[in-house]
């Protein structure tokens, strides 16, 4: 137990010892950045599929898939104790209708753990949740630099859930979420004095620090509808909640070097947002249901598809808005599944690695210029077996080739491909002595 956290650990440090920002997006400028997806290398590997549960991987979409039986292979005994944690690395096209350039991230995705107590299981840990990376310049009418928009920063979740087998194929969960995190952003409206940048120039900068709860329910169900083929179902539900916003405001004045785009801050002057009651504020959470269903041959195949509706035209934030952008209801269609050709072959080590693939289809509910942005994923992964077969432990990569965006409308289209990749390590604390 002690060397498979001891890896985990060093993983987890390697991978925030090469980080870089979690994301370039243009589209983090808007609201409280883009949505980190919440799930494993396995779940994004089919798609963004989050209804299919079993003994050995840990599903962190879906709270009720801690909750299940103990495994007959085991003699009886309790499911294992799953540590899974995993990173990405992002490579982006960013594309408009005049020009083009590359960008690249790589990102701590999450670290997590879950432990079996007979039916009831519990699970936790932490992940980003939302990310913001951008620098963005706009033109004046006259074709020269006219406004300068920086922004960095994010939101993270640390969560604690349970599941329970209500009775065989039936379960039920409960995640409770605590998000956390700070945006900072500055923008520059340079003015000019014929034709040049006049010497000083004022910039805005802008913090809020985030904070607040919110939970999330499961429900999943299996049943044998003949001897081979099993049905699998899944919902998740989690309703409105808020965050409160702790926000400071600053105006400074500095001396911008229209040759090199650097700054030099002269001096800085903090504004009072108690005297307009902005030091607090609320934003509104929206809620989320997801359903999914599928059939398969346990540890054989399964194809699934699901279905996600957010409610994110209720989400709002007092401090910041912008006359370009509106937020209407987001949704998300995944289509996806995997193959295991021999799971217990002794003979063939491909025979039992995982195949898995999937595509998804998004409206990410933000709105701009009147455009919708869209997103489109698919996606391909393997399973490889690690270590004790008999624990089932396994690495999993996973590539995904999407585009989020359009060019019309003055608008930036993003074209990227995400490496990711994961361990799924599983261990037994709770063993029977054969002897006494």
């Amino acid at each position: 137990m002690i060397k498979k956290l001891v890896l985990v650990f060093i993983v987890v440090f390697a991978i925030k010892g090469h980080s870089q920002q979690a994301t370039a997006s243009p589209y983090s400028f808007y609201g409280i950045g883009v949505s980190n997806f919440k799930g494993t290398v396995e779940n994004r590997s089919m798609g963004g599929l989050s209804m299919y549960t079993d003994s050995i991987h840990m599903n962190l979409r879906n709270p009720a898939a801690y909750g299940g039986e103990n495994l007959a292979s085991w003699g009886g005994e309790s499911r294992p104790v799953t540590y899974t944690m995993g990173g990405s690395y992002q490579n982006t096209t960013l594309k408009s209708e005049s020009s083009k350039g590359n960008t690249s991230t790589a990102t701590f995705n999450y670290l997590a753990m879950s432990i079996p107590i007979g039916k009831l299981g519990f699970g936790f840990g932490i992940m980003p949740y939302t990310a913001v990376g951008y620098k963005v310049e706009s033109l004046n009418a006259d074709g020269d630099l006219g406004r300068r928009f920086a922004g960095e920063g994010g939101l993270n979740k640390v969560f604690l859930g349970a599941g329970y087998q209500l009775t065989k194929g039936l379960s039920i969960g409960l995640d409770l979420e605590y998000n956390f995190g700070n945006i900072k952003n500055n923008n520059i409206a340079l003015q000019y004095d014929n034709g040049l940048p006049t010497q000083y120039q004022t910039k805005e900068n802008n913090r809020s620090d985030l904070s607040g709860l919110n939970v999330n329910f499961g429900i999943t169900y299996k049943r044998m509808i003949t001897d081979r083929l099993e049905v699998v179902s899944g919902l998740t539900y989690t309703p409105q909640s808020n965050l409160t916003s702790q926000n400071l405001r600053s105006m400074s004045t500095i001396v911008f070097n229209s040759s090199t785009g650097s700054e030099s801050v002269v001096n800085t002057v903090i504004e009072d947002l108690g005297a307009i009651g902005l030091a607090e504020t609320k934003l509104k959470m929206p809620s989320r249901v997801t359903f999914g269903l599928g059939v398969g041959q346990p540890r054989s195949w399964f194809l699934g598809a699901e279905y996600m509706s957010h409610n994110s035209s209720e989400f709002s934030n007092v401090l910041y808005s912008s006359d370009d952008a509106a937020y209407e209801d987001a949704s998300r269609f995944s289509l996806g599944g995997f193959f295991i050709p021999q799971y217990n072959s002794f003979t063939s080590y491909f025979k039992r690695v995982v195949y898995r693939s999937g595509l998804r289809f998004e409206n990410t509910g933000l709105n701009i210029n009147n455009q919708s942005i869209k997103e489109f994923g698919m996606s391909f992964g393997v399973g490889l077996p690690v270590g004790d077969a008999r624990l089932f432990s396994n690495a999993n990569m996973g590539l995904e080739f999407g585009k989020r965006g359009t060019t019309e409308s003055d608008l930036i289209q993003e074209n990227f491909i995400t490496f990711q990749i994961s361990l799924s390590l599983n261990d037994r604390w709770f063993q029977k002595r054969k002897y006494d």
